[in-house]
């Protein structure tokens, strides 16, 4: 049995008997993950990714080892104000995939869905919420979320508040794009501030908050350079860096490090040589434990994924003078909010960013959003010249995989790109 499987069962049976010692374990095992990232990383990524891995890990432990200074936060949640007054993301969704590969998601679902939450809810959603009511997660300061995307997050952080019994804040924004709405989203930022004073004692400085837009502004516009730059390249890619990638550029965006490793991305790609076999662009998450997924994409000159939609959901054309208009500016017009017309073109625009020569839609199971829209962005990817399979699945339960088939229509797909089927 390899030791993930292991150490999986002992957090689960632990979890179930003392969550003090299975916290402890969990940390541990994350600790002693991060330390191989950093002293044995993966050779076959390039040095950006691999200190991708290290900050990702170093994000998920933050909670585990401080949660009075961390906010749980959904993963749309601008951050660049938590870590103005020093409070770390404690990011929901992330935390799930953590579990999920750590093999300990199967008893936090079933005690989830065993206190009444639906099986038809996100599994992300679940797996976290399953893990605080067994006391494996640590209560935070607050949590803070929006509506972007997510219908599971008026459901699960309301909870969790309850859960946790800690304060809550809430961000409304509206489906439509126009100006009202980025003021009154801009509003509700203010008074985010002085939730985020009142419950850590520290004062926002509104230069320094501009200062750290600035920030999120050139990192976002460095992110579409390498994107652009990477196009003609061979990048060598695994399942986990695509979505690391889309995690920080969310929740880590406006910090040194984020900034760094887009740096390190963009002398990366410089080395890169010419591109090799086909490039996939991926829409939504990616079920990094698919051993399906990981035979057809994962290292492999012949097909590899190239971009993740997670990573670009909004545009750096903000002004970060205003920061409290810059950041309801990035919500409103969020590629995620509103008509999934947006979605889709979005995801076309950076396809083609990418040279992609085909797209993968995931249906992750219980994501209303996306799996409602599937046969919109089929039809609109198409006629924009871009193939698109539609696979089911679900990026962190295991047992929603379907693996069978899985493979065979990724392999069929992959063939098809390479004009072996018609």
């Amino acid at each position: 049995m390899a030791i993930v499987d292991v150490f999986g069962e002992k957090v689960e049976q632990l979890s179930g008997t003392n969550r003090t010692r299975a916290r402890w374990l969990l940390k541990t095992g994350w600790e002693a993950q991060n330390l191989k990232f950093k002293l044995m990383p993966d050779k076959r990524l390039i040095p950006a990714d691999r200190f991708l891995a290290g900050m990702m890990m170093d994000a998920m432990l933050k909670p585990l080892q401080c949660p009075d200074r961390c906010a749980v936060v959904s993963v749309f949640t601008p951050c660049e104000m938590l870590q103005e007054v020093g409070l770390h993301p404690y990011n929901a969704e992330a935390m799930s995939c953590y579990l999920s590969a750590s093999k300990v998601e199967r008893s936090l679902l079933q005690q989830a869905e065993n206190s009444g939450i639906a099986e038809t809810l996100c599994s992300y959603h679940k797996t976290f919420f399953g893990a605080a009511q067994k006391g494996l997660l640590p209560r935070p300061r607050c949590i803070v979320y929006t509506n972007v995307m997510c219908d599971a997050n008026m459901l699960t952080f309301r909870a969790l508040a309850s859960l946790y019994k800690v304060p809550m804040f809430a961000l409304d924004v509206p489906l439509q794009q126009n100006e009202e709405n980025v003021r009154y989203v801009a509003e509700q930022l203010r008074a985010l501030a002085a939730f985020l004073e009142k419950n850590t004692g520290k004062k926002i400085d509104e230069a320094a908050l501009s200062q750290r837009l600035e920030r999120s502004k050139r990192t976002l516009e460095k992110f579409g350079r390498f994107q652009e730059e990477k196009a003609d390249r061979y990048i060598p890619a695994d399942l986990v860096s695509p979505l690391y990638c889309g995690m920080t550029n969310n929740i880590l965006l406006g910090t040194p490090q984020e900034e760094k490793y887009v740096d390190m991305l963009l002398r990366d790609v410089k080395k890169a040589p010419s591109k090799k076999g086909k490039r996939i662009y991926w829409m939504h998450t990616i079920p990094f434990w698919s051993d399906a997924v990981r035979e057809d994409l994962a290292f492999n000159e012949q097909a590899q994924i190239v971009g993740c939609e997670l990573s670009q959901v909004c545009e750096p054309d903000f002004d970060p003078a205003d920061p409290y208009t810059a950041m309801a500016h990035r919500l409103v017009y969020h590629a995620l909010n509103g008509s999934v017309t947006r979605r889709i073109e979005a995801g076309i625009r950076h396809a083609r960013q990418t040279k992609a020569d085909g797209v993968v839609w995931f249906n992750h199971w219980g994501c209303k959003h996306t799996m409602g829209a599937a046969q919109i962005a089929k039809k609109k990817f198409e006629e924009a010249g871009l193939p698109l399979l539609i696979l089911d699945g679900d990026g962190c339960d295991r047992s929603h995989g379907g693996e069978g088939q899985t493979s065979t229509r990724l392999g069929a797909f992959l063939e098809m790109l390479n004009g072996d089927k018609v």
